[in-house]
């Protein structure tokens, strides 16, 4: 049956360019729990009448998409709020991903899917994965990336990194930390070495008892 590597880590650490590390050194599918979400949130997906519905037509852009950034200035430090978000938009992503991991089955029953997601843990996704591994990331490092990479106000910034979950339940499942807080090279030799013991787990599994 095909391989699943669970990816996951708070807003900002890095998970995507894990993700496309791992397609280089062998990984045939990776998908972006965030991307989905993008995805979803384009004009005419059923999702965005919902989110409309639930908050306004002032978060729609001028496309008739959602405006992601319009929505995380009104439900980012509004609990209630975040939590009706999340039980809106958490049942349409499951399914999407579910239908994307499927695709795995069509490449080869050896073939290795990568599942990116934040709330991998808590969605229950992890279960259905091989291995587990968790990126870590200072606090400041985020912050910068929010500002400078998604063009974030720092209060905005600072409200986004406030609302993630906490990785203490992440890091007891994880099979490996990677911590990305340093530059590129450090960050590349440990997603290699942590895929060599991946692979290595993989073939042990595989070996007759």
């Amino acid at each position: 049956m095909p391989y699943i590597l669970g990816l996951t880590g708070n807003i900002a650490s890095g998970k995507t360019t894990i993700g496309l590390m791992l397609l280089e050194l062998g990984a045939q599918l990776y998908v972006d729990a965030d991307q989905v979400v993008h995805e979803l949130y384009l004009p005419g997906q059923p999702l965005v009448a919902e989110l409309s519905k639930a908050f306004g037509p002032e978060i729609l852009d001028d496309a008739g998409g959602v405006d992601r950034k319009i929505l995380g200035q009104i439900v980012f430090g509004d609990a209630g709020k975040l939590r009706l978000l999340e039980s809106i938009v958490h049942p349409a992503v499951q399914t999407a991903l579910i239908n994307k991991m499927r695709e795995l089955s069509t490449i080869g029953p050896d073939a290795i899917g990568v599942l990116d997601a934040i709330k991998l843990v808590e969605s229950g996704y992890a279960q259905l994965g091989h291995a587990l591994w968790l990126v870590t990331c200072a606090p400041e490092v985020q912050l910068q990336r929010l500002m400078t990479l998604r063009g974030m106000s720092e209060a905005d910034a600072r409200l986004r990194l406030a609302a993630q979950p906490s990785l203490d339940e992440k890091r007891a499942l994880a099979t490996e930390i990677i911590d990305n807080s340093g530059d590129l090279d450090h960050l590349r030799a440990q997603v290699v070495a942590a895929w060599g013991r991946f692979i290595a787990s993989i073939k042990k599994a595989e070996e007759p008892a």
